[in-house]
């Protein structure tokens, strides 16, 4: 075959590929642009491409160089062009130093080509900048559109149960951040997740969710590996690697089973989601694995979910009134507003709903139901005639972020024209700065209006001592976790703190309630102590709204 047969053969196996519907693949270029090198005596090509035109000005660009004969250059013809969206791209080829000019034949050949080589270039630095932009964050970390594409690939041609996933949050890390700063967080970031990659096997794959949230396929064999490196690894970080830190996560890790048959990436992520969650709470230690039982849960709480716009509309639940009692004359003093769901002929105790609302911000829906109805039945009390005791109704947490709250609370009051003093709300101990700024906004609002306000669970929370030295509550209630089991060893430490806690309520004008009481030992410890008032099931477990009110009206006429 003769040069120009050669030459014509070439270009068209590269116009083929390049043609392609499938994304170019600059090896199989290569072998053809090599072939015409040596037929049109390039001794050496070479093509760079920028990203924009200030990295041209700059030089900053990479380069390609599929032919180098190594022979030494005197000649360079280059050919530029603008690709697209500012890149630049530049085709430079070189002639062999002491050989005959380019003919003219030639050189209208040479620039064929280099224009073929800026196609080829546009199109592959084009495909790479769209998939960056689609499969990988500005920090460079895969997204879960890749790791979805890699599961379903995987899934659909080989299966998982090879496989093991999980997904997982980088404990603590904003301290990392503070403590280091942005550019040495991201490199410890980087480099822990570098340590998961390398763990996680061949195909195994860390996407990022966003923030510092991750997800992880990894195979099953290193499943050891990569949990040791969840407990904790330390991770070097600096110019010379000389500072380390410890990171550690949150994980909810499926293993999945040998008969699994993937049917949707869905199925997979709600299990380790549900996992997740659990492990966030810290209740199952902070690697919790994903389980038959976890999914009814999970479809436990869907159901709770969807049912329950439909029972506060049908008021199927109730509450409940468990008094609060004065342990030296044994009268009812006040009562916690306590919910219950009767539906469907069966009455759903607390811990089926309540954690499930906590999750959202339908736990606030219910608390402003509660209240309502507390404020209600004290109404009817009072147009009855009927003896009134202080009632306590429990907000969440998730309240402080309404900036309305206390209106919302004033304007539920309000409307049933039941006194400020009648009503108690208690709030639970806070574990941020910013929730411990709008806590004191909220109590100290509540107090300006006469409302009677309590902090619950003392003694379990974050800052407790700060808590009561900067907020101005009413009343103080010790968890029943903080109560003492019984009067031997008064010298013991929990013994001693009871102690201290409740004299040190006393002496700043707090009112303590102790919970959980429940034998007649823990009264005496409470009496001993000066703690004047109980709630618990040794006095009364939570009652019906007509049995408290006979609790009530037997206390009024015994005292007559």
């Amino acid at each position: 075959m003769d040069l120009d047969a050669k030459y014509y053969c070439c270009i068209e196996r590269i116009t083929r590929e390049m043609v392609s519907p499938d994304q170019i693949q600059a090896d199989k270029l290569y072998p053809d642009l090599q072939e015409l090198c040596r037929l049109l005596r390039v001794a050496k090509g070479v093509t760079t491409f920028y990203n924009s035109l200030a990295m041209e000005r700059r030089g900053e660009g990479e380069s390609y160089t599929p032919f180098d004969s190594g022979a030494e250059t005197d000649q360079v013809l280059t050919v530029r062009g603008e690709l697209g969206g500012m890149m630049v791209g530049q085709c430079s080829v070189y002639h062999e130093k002491g050989t005959p000019p380019w003919t003219e034949t030639e050189r209208v050949r040479i620039d064929t080509v280099q224009r073929m080589m800026l196609n080829f270039v546009s199109k592959d630095r084009m495909a790479m900048l769209i998939r960056k932009a689609t499969l990988f964050d500005d920090a460079g970390f895969s997204n879960i559109r890749l790791f979805t594409g890699t599961v379903e690939k995987i899934g659909s041609e080989q299966g998982l149960s090879q496989f093991g996933m999980a997904r997982f949050d980088l404990k603590h890390f904003s301290l990392i951040n503070q403590q280091l700063g942005r550019e040495l967080s991201d490199e410890v970031m980087k480099n822990y997740i570098g340590l998961l990659e390398e763990a996680a096997g061949e195909c195994g794959i860390v996407s990022r969710l966003g923030g510092d949230n991750f997800v992880i396929l990894f195979r099953k064999e290193n499943l050891d590996a990569v949990i040791k490196i969840f407990e904790g690894a330390p991770v070097r970080y600096g110019r010379d690697d000389d500072g380390r830190v410890m990171v550690s996560v949150n994980a909810g890790v499926l293993v999945i089973p040998e008969d699994f048959y993937y049917h949707d990436f869905g199925d997979l992520m709600d299990r380790i989601i549900n996992a997740y969650s659990v492990a966030k709470t810290g209740i199952r230690g902070d690697i919790v694995f994903s389980s038959d039982e976890m999914l009814q849960q999970k479809e436990h709480a869907m159901r709770i979910k969807q049912l329950f716009p439909v029972a506060m509309q049908n008021d199927e639940i109730l509450v409940f009134y468990q008094p609060k009692i004065n342990i030296t004359t044994d009268a009812v003093v006040g009562a916690e507003a306590l919910s219950r769901w009767y539906h469907s002929g069966k009455l759903i105790m607390p811990m089926e709903f309540i954690p499930v609302l906590e999750q959202s911000m339908d736990i606030c829906k219910l608390d402003f139901y509660v209240l309502d109805h507390v404020c209600r039945d004290i109404r009817r009390w009072m147009d009855e005639g009927k003896p009134v005791v202080r009632i306590s109704v429990n907000l969440s947490r998730r309240h402080l972020i309404d900036l309305d709250l206390l209106d919302h609370i004033l304007s539920i009051i309000d409307r049933h024209r039941v006194p400020h003093h009648f009503i108690e709300i208690e709030l639970t101990e806070t574990t941020t700065d910013v929730e411990f700024k709008d806590l004191k906004r909220i109590v100290t609002g509540l107090q300006e209006a006469g409302v009677y306000t309590s902090v619950d669970d003392f003694g379990i929370g974050y800052s407790s001592l700060n808590l009561i030295r900067e907020i101005p509550w009413n009343i103080l209630k010790v968890d029943k976790n903080f109560l003492p089991l019984s009067e031997q060893a008064t010298q013991n430490r929990q013994n001693i703190m009871f102690h201290h806690v409740v004299n040190m309520a006393k002496e700043i004008g707090l009112i303590c309630v102790a919970e959980g009481v429940e034998t007649g030992e823990q009264v005496e410890i409470l009496r001993k102590n000066g703690c004047d008032i109980a709630q618990g099931f040794y006095y009364d477990k939570p009652l019906p709204v007509r049995e408290f009110e006979r609790r009530l009206d037997r206390q009024y006429y015994e005292s007559l």
